[in-house]
């Protein structure tokens, strides 16, 4: 382990002790109601060792888990591990719910769109080589066995970061009663209602501010949240903000899509797929989540 990357810093403040540290390409903290510095040092460490495991398991950056046997299978079937299956079968579902817009095999996009602010797209050209090579009705899934074709690849980047923090909540649920709020780069969870106030308060990045507004705020008793959005990452083409979000099925960014969408839902995973799903919408992105009767928050440009 690297010390240096796996490395926790404490605050203590007011009732509450909030551990930070790094994963997931992002900051990380949890923040405890509590004034037991022993029960918020092992709840923390429980907390960032789940997400640093999570992390290494299924980043596809790295060259020594199950991503890279399945991306290097040159066709082959592999054999996967009972909690792979069980992201498997969530994107299998979030494929079939969106029509196929949310399709873990459109990582490969990520070859040519790197979203950093400036107006440097793609060629149409190099967009319609890798299209082939995206689809999840390509792929065959079949507990616990998974064959995807040769040259495709599969990303668990839009699932991962907020299955981490639901499972790392389910860990601090085993160790404490006390309050506990978990966010991973602003996917949250919180396990319970804080004692000595109403409800956590979350505040939301504003991306649109105009006259007489102010930075919306979820109030937050339990249960999770998530957010997609293009704060940091997006691309300027004719005038225009591109989106993050990719339309696998184009190879483009989303068209009209919103510039962010916050959902308050059970757990942070089903937040994060109707905030991505809702993007996928693009200009019926509030339509979607009034009609699955969330609580949400989107902001436009």
């Amino acid at each position: 382990m690297n010390e240096a990357l796996h490395s926790i810093a404490y605050k203590d403040s007011q009732g509450f002790i909030t551990g930070h540290f790094t994963a997931m390409a992002g900051p990380c903290e949890v923040i405890i109601e509590t004034s037991d510095q022993a029960l918020a040092d092992k709840v923390t460490k429980t907390v960032a060792d789940e997400a640093w495991r999570i992390e290494s398991t299924f980043s596809r950056y790295r060259t020594d888990n199950i991503i890279y046997r399945i991306n290097n299978a040159n066709g082959e079937p592999v054999g996967v591990d009972a909690e792979t299956a069980r992201l498997l079968d969530f994107a299998d579902l979030c494929f079939q719910v969106s029509d196929g817009m949310f399709d873990i095999t459109s990582g490969v996009l990520g070859k040519l769109w790197k979203f950093d602010g400036s107006s440097n797209i793609p060629a149409q050209s190099e967009i319609d080589k890798l299209l082939p090579k995206i689809g999840w009705d390509q792929v065959s899934w079949s507990n616990p066995k998974l064959q995807i074709p040769a040259g495709m690849a599969l990303d668990f980047g839009g699932i991962g970061k907020e299955y981490a923090v639901d499972s790392a909540a389910t860990l601090a649920r085993a160790i404490t009663d006390c309050p506990v709020l978990i966010n991973f780069g602003g996917d949250i969870v919180a396990t319970s209602a804080p004692i000595s106030r109403q409800h956590w308060l979350i505040g939301i990045e504003p991306l649109v501010l105009g006259q007489n507004k102010v930075p919306p705020k979820v109030a937050l008793k339990h249960g999770g949240v998530a957010t997609s959005g293009d704060s940091k990452r997006f691309l300027l083409h004719q005038g225009k903000v591109l989106s993050h979000v990719l339309n696998p099925k184009t190879g483009w960014p989303v068209a009209d899509a919103p510039a962010s969408v916050t959902v308050l839902a059970s757990n942070c995973t089903q937040a994060g797929m109707l905030s991505t799903l809702a993007m996928l919408q693009g200009k019926d992105a509030e339509q979607f989540l009034t009609a699955q009767e969330v609580e949400h928050w989107i902001q436009r440009r």
